[in-house]
């Protein structure tokens, strides 16, 4: 067992490593999941994710460290490991000649499920994800929607403790994004089974995730719950400033007067300004100093850092950089 486990650890990697030719994919990655736990797993385009997922999911063998994947060892007990959790890929394929029904029930029977309870469970998630109207038509004429919503339930007809779920609302429409946040937590909910989730949406990492990894170039960079990520890793605050029209002038005069204070912008509504402060314990001062000169604070409320900031703060410049190549 790999030090500092227990039965409550799910994943457990120590240095793990991963090399094609003489590109690192994975470089020394050290991690633990525990039970009931969703994770998030972020990084830009060739950080290593989906290259974790297979050395987890013993598809790729590591060229050095240790993995443990609920208590077992990937490469060499990767059939019964792969019975005990469910995987969903970027790019999922389904046998489209079959219908939605014939691949639910091939794959139930492929990961053992009892003949008596494949027709429940393959029923069952068919009107999870609204398919059971169409569940005798053939997958091929689906929509790209319908077969990702499908792809999702084949990953869970076999009951999985662990679920890796590789950008699983792609292709969902806003119903369909909700509906699998709350399918996401309801798998994780009752504290025994666990999610750990690839994903480039930031706002559906801070949404969902009980903690996220951040990787970059291969290495892990950062790990911890967002919104502790988001007040160790961000320096400033911004903040949103309403006053009385007549003391916006004395408002902006006062604010220059106080180191803590970085910028100050004009809002949108002509009383409100846009203010960037050092940290969050200058908040009271800057009150304090505008009630004392008279100014008349009608709202003050801080911009909250998300996992966006975070996710920059970490990458800089050549994140975004390189996400415009991709878009373009």
């Amino acid at each position: 067992m790999i030090k500092g486990t227990n039965a409550e650890t799910v994943i457990a990697t120590q240095s793990l490593t991963r090399r094609f030719g003489q590109t690192v994919a994975v470089d020394g990655l050290t991690l633990q999941v525990t039970r009931g736990e969703i994770l998030g797993f972020l990084g830009h385009n060739g950080a290593g994710k989906t290259t974790t997922v297979r050395l987890l999911n013993g598809v790729l063998a590591p060229n050095g460290g240790a993995i443990s994947v609920l208590g077992l060892d990937p490469l060499r007990d990767g059939v019964a490991l792969r019975r005990r959790t469910g995987v969903l890929t970027e790019t999922p394929s389904l046998d489209e000649r079959l219908t939605a029904r014939e691949n639910l029930s091939l794959y139930a029977e492929l990961y053992g499920v009892p003949g008596a309870d494949v027709s429940r469970r393959t029923l069952a998630l068919l009107e999870t994800f609204e398919l059971a109207d169409r569940a005798d038509d053939r997958v091929g004429a689906y929509s790209r929607g319908m077969k990702q919503r499908l792809a999702i339930a084949r990953a869970l007809v076999h009951e999985p403790e662990l679920l890796f779920l590789d950008e699983p609302t792609s292709g969902l429409d806003p119903v369909a994004t909700r509906q699998m946040h709350d399918l996401i937590r309801d798998f994780a909910g009752r504290g025994e089974r666990t999610v750990f989730l690839c994903t480039h949406n930031l706002a559906e990492a801070q949404r969902l995730c009980d903690r996220v990894c951040v990787m970059e170039q291969g290495r892990l960079v950062a790990v911890g719950a967002p919104r502790e990520l988001a007040q160790a890793l961000t320096t400033q605050l911004r903040l949103d400033l309403e006053v009385a029209p007549e003391h916006l002038a004395a408002a902006r005069q006062q604010l220059a007067r106080m180191p803590q204070v970085r910028a100050v912008e004009r809002g949108e509504n002509g009383a409100t300004l846009t203010i960037t402060v050092a940290q969050r314990e200058a908040i009271p001062a800057l009150n304090a100093a505008l009630v004392q000169k008279g100014v008349a604070v009608y709202r003050l409320v801080p911009h909250e850092a998300t996992l966006e900031d975070v996710y920059f703060s970490l990458h800089g410049d050549a994140v975004m950089q390189r996400e415009a190549e991709v878009r373009a």
